[in-house]
């Protein structure tokens, strides 16, 4: 799909710090804002897909989370925001673009940003999708035992860092068909080349503590909610997204078949479908 409905990318000054942002679609539209998981850029919710759902009649939001892409970065392994700041950057971006409720979508670690913005910020969501996400719930099985991680590489060398995270993405796909490595490739490499600095992508989300919000949990969120996983998820098997299902009062379940931990191009269509269903509620 030639993109056509971006509004390119702009740097925004939120909450001290330069998030890089891009829209698509009409602003009058309903907006859904995409929260892409740890160490991820915008570039991971594919321009491609973010087209796909605007042209549904979404006005689509895409960024860079901090030590990402273009935006602000701290030093390797010493980040100096909380996961807290990290939600105050989502709604700070709300605000700066005129956006009183959103359609929040967020992947993998980041459900936590979910989480929070539905349960301590209900006036701001207007619903919910979680994708390859879980509660974190004692009792739910751990990691494939087939899941190889590959080994953090040695050096900044970016050849040695691209092919790192090319192993990283083939081992979360879990085996699945429609792994594209060609792909991969060509987005890694402009991930690596965009971003500030790689290193801090690839190590400062996990020298931050969670947190969670501060009234309740996942049965105390009230917004309309859509759990999204690949039963060849190999990170968090598919009972993570049952669990999370059956955490949120209401909540549905979409299964993406042959998906990993991911959402490669042949499930778009089913995923955005159902996105559009979830998000039918009017303009927020």
């Amino acid at each position: 799909m030639t993109a056509h409905l971006s509004h390119g990318e702009q740097l925004l000054a939120i909450n001290g710090v330069e998030l890089c942002v891009e829209t698509f679609g009409d602003r009058k539209d309903p907006a859904i804002v995409l929260i892409a998981g740890a160490c991820a850029s915008m570039l991971w919710w594919d321009a491609d897909l973010c087209e796909r759902i605007a042209a549904r009649n979404r006005f689509v939001v895409r960024y860079d989370h901090r030590d990402t892409g273009r935006s602000t970065c701290d030093p390797p392994g010493h980040p100096g925001y909380s996961f807290t700041d990290l939600v105050q950057d989502v709604l700070g971006i709300q605000d700066a673009l005129g956006i009183e409720r959103a359609h929040v979508v967020c992947q993998s670690m980041f459900g936590q940003s979910g989480l929070i913005l539905g349960v301590d910020h209900p006036d701001r969501v207007a619903s919910l999708t979680f994708v390859s996400s879980s509660t974190g719930a004692e009792g739910l099985p751990p990691p494939s035992s087939d899941l190889a991680m590959p080994a953090q590489p040695r050096s900044t060398d970016t050849a040695e860092v691209v092919e790192y995270v090319i192993a990283d993405a083939r081992a979360c796909a879990g085996g699945s068909p429609y792994f594209d490595e060609a792909a991969i490739r060509s987005l890694v490499e402009r991930d690596v080349e965009r971003a500030r600095n790689y290193a801090s992508t690839l190590a400062n989300h996990f020298a931050i503590d969670l947190g969670g919000p501060s009234r309740g949990g996942f049965g105390d969120i009230a917004a309309p909610t859509l759990v999204v996983h690949g039963d060849h998820d190999p990170l968090l098997p598919l009972p993570h997204g049952e669990e999370l299902r059956a955490a949120v009062p209401g909540a549905e379940l979409l299964v993406l078949r042959g998906a990993g931990h991911d959402l490669p191009e042949p499930v778009w269509g089913e995923f955005v479908s159902a996105l559009v269903r979830h998000t039918r509620g009017g303009r927020p």
